[in-house]
């Protein structure tokens, strides 16, 4: 079905050398997409000066590597003259603890990068799809499963960025006209994943050091293996009936963060203990989502359970390190 949808297109990816941008590079272009992606570099003396870290074997596949700050006007010219059929757009400050210390610039890159894309999107004729990358973040603490008309309260400035971007989209959708759907992931994790929970305890018992949670470690997250969330995306970006919509993707089911530490230790063989630190400035107490929309509109459902995707996770770092 994607292949179908995706040979031959024009596709642009921001942010494709992250976790989950590089990840759906690799299903686009081998899906037979021409792919070019939107990473961050400088130019010196009219030479792109980057360097790639999770898609350089796909450098010779790409149609093209753009370079640059997103946030930053100058995309708005870099994203149109590409001219792409179909945009994901992914890139972002998303590491939460930077934005307690560095909002304004959090701002910058999530708010202003969007709304790049997004006036760039306006000058391409032929444009079919855009994909705005929210985030569950934007719902703050919840009580009950999350449905896409929950209130928005986010508890942190990389949240509120994300909610201003979200709506952005919306308004850019409903006032120009644009091709826009929003997808808001759940918290995700898998191969390559260098920061939150799943990758920083796999990282602290590979190595025998203790596994640090925050407060008691109650709080609990949604967590999707990045290979279900990409399925996501690519239906986001390609299906007609995304188009003008907000979509949760996630798993239905939440787990504590210090369950999460014991399955970390029992499935790596890890002797580390569990220590904690005090709470985390304006964490979350509870994520979960309800994905029935997805399910709904496009027949998606996750398919890998959490105790499946923590061993290939670790099966994976181990592989790599």
């Amino acid at each position: 079905m994607f292949e179908e949808r995706l040979a031959g297109k024009k596709v642009l990816v921001t942010g494709a050398d992250g976790f989950m941008g590089s990840h759906l590079t690799e299903k686009l272009v081998g899906l037979g997409a021409r792919v070019s992606v939107y990473i961050r570099g400088n130019s010196i003396n009219g030479t792109s000066r980057y360097s790639l870290k999770n898609i350089s074997h796909l450098k010779d596949k790409l149609e093209n590597i753009l370079t640059g700050d997103i946030g930053s006007r100058d995309s708005i010219n870099l994203i149109a003259q590409n001219k792409p059929q179909i945009i994901f757009h992914l890139a972002a400050d998303a590491y939460v603890p930077n934005s307690f210390d560095h909002p304004i610039e959090v701002k910058e890159t999530n708010l202003d990068g969007t709304l790049n894309v997004f006036h760039a999107a306006k000058y391409i004729e032929g444009i079919e799809q855009i994909v705005a990358t929210s985030s569950s973040e934007i719902y703050g603490t919840c009580v009950g499963p999350i449905n896409e008309g929950h209130p928005m309260n986010p508890s942190s400035p990389y949240g509120a960025s994300k909610a201003a971007a979200d709506r952005f989209a919306y308004a850019y959708w409903n006032t120009y006209g644009l091709p826009i759907s929003i997808i808001r992931p759940f918290n995700t994790y898998g191969p390559r994943h260098t920061y939150d929970v799943i990758p920083k305890f796999i990282k602290l018992a590979l190595e025998g050091k203790p596994l640090t949670v925050y407060g008691t470690g109650e709080q609990s997250r949604d967590l999707t293996f990045v290979d279900d969330m990409v399925r996501g995306f690519i239906v986001m970006g390609t299906d007609k009936k995304a188009i003008g919509q907000a979509v949760n993707f996630g798993t239905g089911v939440d787990i504590k963060i210090i369950d999460i530490a014991k399955k970390v230790k029992e499935y790596s063989g890890s002797n580390s203990e569990i220590a904690h630190l005090p709470p985390r400035t304006s964490e979350v107490g509870k994520l979960l989502c309800n994905y029935g929309k997805a399910k709904e509109l496009f027949g998606w459902e996750p398919t890998v359970s959490i105790d499946e995707g923590i061993k290939k996770n670790i099966e994976w770092v181990k592989q790599n390190q």
